[in-house]
Order: structure tokens, then C-alpha cells, then sequence
């Protein structure tokens, strides 16, 4: 076989395991330690990422000594832990960052894109309160007090008094013919009574 053949590529030896695991593996970083520093170990505050490297029983050693928090006063460590809740990040206090829709309303970031002016005219006007859907027997009893359904309390109050008032038969001398509208009338007042609506 020729040495430039394309089937012959090259003699490949497969190296001894323990000279391998010696010419990969650093030395202990122990003072006065000549083992395999296979364990790692952390730095230290500050030096985040960084390890020491030691045998396994140079590692046990350290960890039974190692005190991330050594240096620092009592104030610190409990800033640190609690700064440790949120992940060391800052954070704010709700309605510390409203600065632009307070008061005029009408402030608007540079940087903000509003295609749809959705935020145009804030604090113009008044948020209106979501109204009542009414039902069926509640729309019949305010069309026989001759009341839209935008009607508030106070209006179903005043026009159910205005309604008794003329057709009782005491105001009417005694005639009895507006007594069936009279009914009707507190049934209606009644009945809207009863879902709240006055």
C-alpha cells in the first residue's frame, strides 16, 4: 500500500487513558497539592462564573469554610436577600410611572405608536358606567309610566308620584273610570321596584 493512497489516511494510535485524563485534567489548585483538580469550586462574591479547581477532598474542605456573604455587614446581607425576591431587578410601586396620563390626560410619549388613536383624548371625558340591561317586563313597566330606558331612580320616582296624583280617585271627585290606569301604574312601579331600578 502507498503512503499517498486515499485509503490510507493516517495511523491513528489511541492514546493511554491515564496520560490522557493527566494532560486534560488541571492540578489542584491547593496549595501544596499535586492531585487531579477534577471539582469545582466557586470564586466568591463578585466573581461570578469564575471556579477554583481541587480534588475531592480539597472541594469538601472548601465548601465546609465557603460564606458567599463574608465581608459584608448585617445591613448588606439583608439588602442582598431581600433584593434576591425579584432577582436582583428593579422594580416600582403601581402608579409610580402614570406620570403621563395624569391630570391633562392628553400626554403622549414620543416613542408611542397609537395607529388607532385609542389613546386620543384621554381623560377628556368622565368613564361612563355600564348600564343594566333591561328585561322585557322591567321595558313594558317603564312605557306605561311614559319613561325612556336611560330613566334614572330619581325620574321613576318623580313620574310615578306625578301619575298617582292624577288619576287617584280623590284627585279626579270620586270618578272611579281612571282607576285601571291607576293600577297599571303601580304595578309598573312595583315591578321596577323590585329589579332595583328605583
Amino acid at each position: 500500500m502507498k503512503l499517498n493512497s486515499s485509503i490510507f489516511d493516517s495511523i491513528r494510535v489511541k492514546p493511554d487513558k491515564e496520560r490522557a485524563t493527566q494532560r486534560n485534567t488541571p492540578q489542584c489548585e491547593w496549595e501544596g497539592c499535586d492531585r487531579p483538580g477534577v471539582h469545582r469550586a466557586p470564586k466568591g462574591r463578585d466573581q461570578e462564573g469564575q471556579y477554583f479547581r481541587f480534588c475531592i477532598d480539597h472541594v469538601k474542605a472548601y465548601n465546609k469554610s465557603y460564606n458567599y456573604f463574608n465581608g459584608m455587614d448585617d445591613d448588606a446581607v439583608r439588602t442582598y436577600q431581600k433584593d434576591s425576591a425579584t432577582g436582583h431587578r428593579p422594580t416600582w410601586k403601581m402608579g409610580v410611572n402614570s406620570d403621563n396620563f395624569a391630570a391633562g390626560g392628553s400626554k403622549s410619549e414620543p416613542d408611542m405608536n397609537d395607529p388607532h388613536d385609542f389613546f386620543a383624548g384621554r381623560g377628556e371625558r368622565a368613564p361612563q358606567k355600564p348600564r343594566r340591561k333591561v328585561l322585557a317586563l322591567e321595558k313594558r313597566s317603564l312605557e306605561a309610566l311614559n319613561l325612556t330606558e336611560t330613566a334614572t331612580s330619581a325620574e321613576i320616582k318623580s313620574r310615578y308620584k306625578e301619575l298617582v296624583k292624577i288619576h287617584h280617585p280623590d284627585a279626579n271627585g270620586g270618578d272611579r273610570s281612571c282607576e285601571d290606569r291607576l293600577r297599571e301604574v303601580i304595578q309598573a312601579y312595583n315591578t321596577l321596584k323590585k329589579a332595583g331600578l328605583c
